[in-house]
């Protein structure tokens, strides 16, 4: 069997044969129980897990810039795969980030390779659940370990990961994050949810009783918001918008082959391309400069673009996209996923004045 060779770049002829195999497997994503094993194999194959982790570490090292287009690129592959890859990726992202040099030792060269899985359960400490008087998950200290008791709310592909990178607030309301190794006495994983889209990244929530975490699993805390402490980037930032850009890619793409026999389709295609390309800019240009704000604004016009475009590709194929398994239909489901995940207050209430067609 010839070795696939790895992509060097976004731009790489060698990331179109992952995508083609990534899109020709995301409809076997909507049968009951699916998890992308095949497809992250491929990944895996294609050196995609490597991305993320510094040479030292035996990764690739690609810049924030060259990660974001080839997640748009990936996105309109398949969504599926690549949120779960966001997660995975993102828990690995923050073990670069927290500067344990043994905690890094220990995992990166393993994640790298995928031979070991870590995800994300930190939307209790960003977007879900914070409004709640009492945390969630709570943390107290036993001598230099950690005891957690509570749940994590969102965590995707909990039943499949190793480890899971979350965080919990001790009773002074300090917190920690720490890498939580899914096989300790006192976790347990609920059955996955049945979302409108995306089951196939069997998120579930995550149960913890009187865990003990042994002070090597300790990435950042004791202290005051840990998630802002430079320990990882922020959930559902510039990768969720380059994940709609991406599904918003694939509608259009759909939306042109239409046009190719409808040419009155032709006008919308261009007009949703050029915004699409336009958003693919500013993608680059924020990472580039991240201190220069802006973000929140990105995050809604490619929610916006994202419904929009999924819906004028429906509309285009007409009754068959509204039969199950054409994809159409499935991109609409997907494309409400950013309208809920990690979405912060500013973007939802822009997203909601402009679906009520007001001004804010």
């Amino acid at each position: 069997m010839t070795t696939p060779r790895i992509p060097a770049s976004p731009d790489d002829p060698a990331l179109d044969a992952l995508c083609a195999a990534l899109t020709e497997l995301a409809p076997r994503l909507e049968e009951e129980g699916a998890w992308p094993a095949r497809q992250l194999a491929l990944c895996g194959d294609a050196g995609v897990l490597s991305w993320f982790v510094p040479r030292r570490w035996g990764g690739a090292e690609w810049s924030e810039v060259d990660l974001l287009r080839a997640y748009v690129r990936l996105g309109a592959a398949c969504l599926t795969t690549t949120f779960v890859l966001t997660q995975l990726t993102g828990a690995c992202q923050r073990v670069v980030a927290c500067g344990r040099e043994e905690l890094q030792s220990e995992l990166l060269g393993d994640l790298a390779q995928g031979t070991r899985l870590a995800t994300l359960g930190i939307s209790h400490l960003t977007t879900s659940r914070r409004h709640l008087k009492q945390p969630v998950m709570r943390a107290t200290l036993r001598g230099d370990d950690v005891v957690l008791d509570g749940y994590s709310p969102w965590v995707t592909g909990a039943d499949r990961c190793q480890f899971v990178v979350t965080g919990a607030t001790l009773d002074d309301g300090r917190q920690v994050l720490v890498v939580l190794p899914t096989d300790l006495a006192g976790i347990s994983v609920d059955e996955p949810a049945r979302l409108v889209a995306l089951s196939a990244s069997r998120t579930a929530r995550v149960n913890c009783r009187n865990v003990v975490v042994e002070h090597r699993w300790l990435m950042a805390g004791p202290i005051q918001n840990v998630m802002q402490q430079g320990v990882g980037g922020a959930t559902g930032g510039l990768q969720t918008s380059a994940l709609a850009v991406g599904l918003s890619t694939a509608a259009i793409d759909m939306l042109f082959d239409e046009s190719s026999r409808r040419p009155e389709l032709a006008g919308p295609a261009e007009a949703l391309a050029r915004q699409a390309q336009e958003l693919k800019t500013q993608l680059v240009a924020q990472a580039e400069s991240p201190r220069s704000g802006g973000a929140e604004q990105l995050r809604t016009r490619a929610n916006s673009l994202a419904l929009r475009a999924t819906q004028a590709a429906l509309a285009a194929v007409k009754g068959a996209g509204y039969v199950v398994g054409h994809p159409a239909g499935r991109w609409c489901r997907e494309a409400l996923f950013f309208l809920v995940w990690s979405c912060p207050q500013g973007v939802m209430a822009a997203n909601l004045c402009e679906l009520a067609e007001t001004v804010r």
